[in-house]
């Protein structure tokens, strides 16, 4: 990973869906007539910092979060002392619930719709490509598909009692709907319909984890190649499609992965294809099997295109939101069920900067998805009845409803600070967890 780009938009990725989120509370407050005290992106120490009417607008250091203060509420600042004096117009303590409500889930809400937007847009100027096939092109050894007794040339006719249509409802449902579940396949196989079982996985390490299957008409592509390592020395660049690796000829990204991974340490040819031209070069993987790059599949078979108009777009938008949010919840219980590893699905800085900086090289969209994808997870993870966060407020006005009183201050400040304690420990393993996993 080249540290400057990873750095480079991480600060993009996460000042977008910060600035976002308290965006929408800033917004909200004002909407509703409350004075904003502070509108800060990043925590303390501020590095720039400028008063426009009765709010200090600060930049600062730290870029893991951001906080609007807002008179007569108390927040991240663990500030009491206008409960010294009597409730003011403008404070947020002295609206009605309703409205209180509506700005503490603004930034959640903000956050939804700038998703919403993100895939509008993709569906509208880009429209979805779908892969016309459902024939399967290689099965990795020992994987999944292959203890399945899925083969190659085999057609996918349904999975779990559904018709596929396409590559793409393959994916969606084995490495979404399907995950922890058995999973039944209908497959037409020489002519002859046959049907293959396999059992519910446990100790999943992601949603993503390869199923290892890959579908027809596909070739390897190196995605991004990194500073200093085996395959940049030897001459690789970020684009270039793998022919062969010791004489075997590629037709996917598992089979990259696989050769690579059993030649730790041992020297290996590799050709590759670059603007019609092949080159050869010999590379010795790490003692963990890598040469450097990110890999990814380019597919060359059949596709329908699908357009949608201004208004079509939206739905689809929405759609692809609710899909992300789906496999979001599932894979969160999963890891509560311990089907889903945690330590390899639960990342932190180091690895949001990774993916950050691996989807803008692949692209505008793929980088859009992925602000759009962690735009939901941010939502989500704010919206959870926790100290701190914006569900925790929630659940203060809440108790307020039922109660008719408020939560009493200190006993907000107290769950604040157990919250502190409680997010900071969480931060600490997550860094930690980044760390043992480059």
């Amino acid at each position: 990973m080249d540290i400057l780009s990873a750095v480079f938009y991480f600060l993009i990725t996460i000042g977008i869906i910060i600035f976002v989120h308290e965006l929408g509370h800033f917004l909200a407050a004002k909407l509703c007539g409350m004075r904003v005290e502070k509108f800060s992106i990043g925590f303390p120490p501020k590095l720039i910092s400028k008063k426009y009417g009765d709010t200090e607008y600060t930049l600062a250091l730290i870029p893991l979060g951001g906080y609007v203060k807002i008179s007569g509420m108390v927040d991240e600042s663990l500030d009491t002392e206008f409960q010294k004096q009597e409730p003011q117009p403008w404070e947020y303590r002295s609206k009605p619930i309703y409205q209180r409500m509506f700005v503490i889930s603004a930034g959640v809400l903000m956050n939804a719709i700038v998703a919403v937007m993100i895939f509008w847009g993709i569906n509208f100027t880009q429209g979805q490509h779908v892969e016309d096939t459902t024939t399967i092109g290689y099965v990795a050894p020992e994987s999944p598909a292959y203890m399945a007794g899925l083969q190659p040339e085999d057609q996918i006719l349904q999975i779990n009692n559904r018709e596929i249509k396409h590559w793409g409802e393959v994916q969606r449902v084995v490495n979404a709907e399907a995950i922890g579940q058995e999973i039944t396949f209908v497959v037409e196989r020489e002519g002859v319909q046959q049907t293959l079982t396999l059992p519910a996985r446990e100790n999943i390490s992601s949603p993503q984890e390869q199923f290892g299957m890959v579908q027809q008409h596909t070739r390897a592509v190196a995605t991004q190649v990194m500073s200093g390592s085996p395959a940049e020395e030897v001459g690789m660049e970020a684009g270039d499609r793998f022919v062969t690796i010791n004489g075997e000829p590629i037709t996917n990204e598992q089979q990259v992965i696989q050769i690579i991974s059993a030649h730790a340490g041992q020297e290996i040819t590799i050709e590759w294809e670059r603007n019609g031209e092949v080159l050869m070069g010999s590379v010795i993987p790490t003692d963990e099997g890598r040469i450097g790059i990110g890999i990814g599949r380019e597919y060359t078979g059949p596709v329908h295109h699908i357009q949608y108009g201004f208004f079509a777009a939206i739905p689809a938008g929405l759609n692809d939101m609710f899909e992300m949010l789906g496999l979001l919840l599932r894979s969160i219980w999963m890891m509560i069920t311990g089907t889903l590893s945690f330590s390899e699905n639960v990342g932190g800085p180091i690895m949001i900067a990774n993916l950050a900086s691996q989807t803008a090289q692949a692209g505008i969209i793929s980088f859009l998805s992925f602000v759009g994808l962690l735009s939901i997870m941010i939502a989500f993870i704010n919206i959870l009845p926790f100290p701190v966060l914006d569900g925790g407020h929630l659940m203060y006005l809440v108790y307020e409803m039922i109660v008719g009183r408020e939560v009493p201050a200190k006993v907000q400040i107290a769950l604040q600070q157990i919250g502190f304690v409680l997010i900071l420990a969480l931060m600490a393993f997550v860094i930690y967890n980044d760390i043992m996993r480059l």
